[in-house]
């Protein structure tokens, strides 16, 4: 069985980070072991929650992995808290990746804005550790920030995505998938994506481009970008190219929003995953 590690924290209630890594990965037939950035008693769309900084423990934690000769096949970073998290990651990855698929999930900004407390700075640290990604799975915002160019919007066609991930690769990062693109035209080469939500990949080094889209659901919730980068890390441990990898995730997370949706009383503060476990398993069972 492959074994992965996943660093980031841990909300207590609230369908993201961890909550949502650990059972996915593992519902996927992949060895989940997590590294715990941050405990909080709820995710951060809820009023007062309660927040445990845990990053005095990760080098400690590191150590005695060392000492046991753990070694992981994947190593995902997701949401890391601060400039000292980042600079763990630098020690992580060369201590644990360099025989494992690094995975690195900016997990900072979304909808043109950096979530609260990160700053522009954090953000082109935050780029320095994406250098070091085999995998980079960002979104338009985080794309903008690292990059250090204006948030374009809705306002870019096919050309400008391309662009932006040879930029992203120019980073350091060996395959790009970047998230939420939508075309309010229609683009060269591309069919069928008036109303849906699309993800394009780059390899750096072949310099091939890779499309995908798939319904654009009503609403948006908080964690579904943490269930993607999850989907897409169990897959690959699977043995799925990328391609498909980043299919399933899309897929998996429209049709959790779906399966949320069916529910008039459904929780405002994450997707209803766990119901579509079936799906995800049936769909790895055809191999994606």
């Amino acid at each position: 069985m492959k074994r992965i590690i996943t660093v980031q924290d841990i909300s207590c209630v609230g369908k993201c980070s961890l909550t949502v890594a650990l059972p996915i990965i593992s519902a996927m037939g992949v060895e989940a072991c997590v590294l715990p950035t941050a405990v909080l008693s709820t995710h951060t769309m809820f009023k007062g929650f309660t927040f445990r900084d845990l990053t005095t423990d990760i080098t400690p934690v590191c150590e005695h992995w060392k000492k046991e000769n753990i070694r992981f096949d994947a190593v995902y970073t997701g949401y890391l808290g601060s400039f000292e998290q980042i600079e763990l990651m630098h020690t992580l990855f060369d201590d644990f990746g360099k025989d494992a698929l690094k995975i690195v999930d900016p997990c900072m900004a979304d909808n043109g804005k950096l979530y609260p407390g990160f700053t522009p700075e954090f953000a082109l640290s935050m780029a320095k550790l994406c250098s070091k990604a085999d995998v980079l799975v960002p979104n338009l915002t985080e794309t903008a920030f690292m990059l250090d160019i204006p948030y374009p919007g809705r306002d870019y066609c096919k050309s400008d995505i391309e662009n932006l991930l040879k930029q992203l690769a120019d980073l350091g990062a060996k395959k790009i998938v970047l998230k939420g693109i939508e075309f309010d035209k229609p683009q060269p080469g591309l069919t069928d994506t008036k109303g849906k939500i699309g993800i394009a990949s780059y390899d750096a080094a072949t310099g091939n481009v890779g499309w995908y889209f798939h319904k654009k659901m009503p609403v948006n919730f908080h964690g579904t970008g943490d269930i993607f980068a999850s989907v897409l890390t169990g897959a690959l441990m699977r043995g799925l190219p990328l391609e498909r990898a980043y299919a399933l995730a899309g897929d998996f997370v429209a049709e959790s929003i779906a399966e949320t949706l069916k529910n008039e009383n459904h929780n405002w503060y994450g997707v209803d995953f766990e119901a579509v476990f079936p799906y995800l398993l049936k769909r790895l069972s055809e191999n994606g």
